[in-house]
């Protein structure tokens, strides 16, 4: 049997900004995973949003 390991990588979910704030329906999420000892604070990345068809900033949620 696999043994399972806790460890410092965790996943996390990134949510646009622009769309939240905009109001518009729908939103544009990316599931990633972190290092909890290296990177502390919430993570901040420009990903793409296929509902505005260009690149914004996903924020870390939860």
């Amino acid at each position: 049997m696999a043994k399972k390991v806790k460890g410092n990588r965790v996943q996390v979910i990134l949510e646009c900004t622009e769309m939240k704030e905009s109001g518009l329906p729908g939103t544009s999420r990316y599931v990633t995973t972190k290092n909890r000892k290296n990177t502390t604070e919430r993570l901040e990345l420009k990903k793409y949003n296929p509902i505005l068809k260009r690149m914004t900033v996903h924020k870390e949620i939860k």
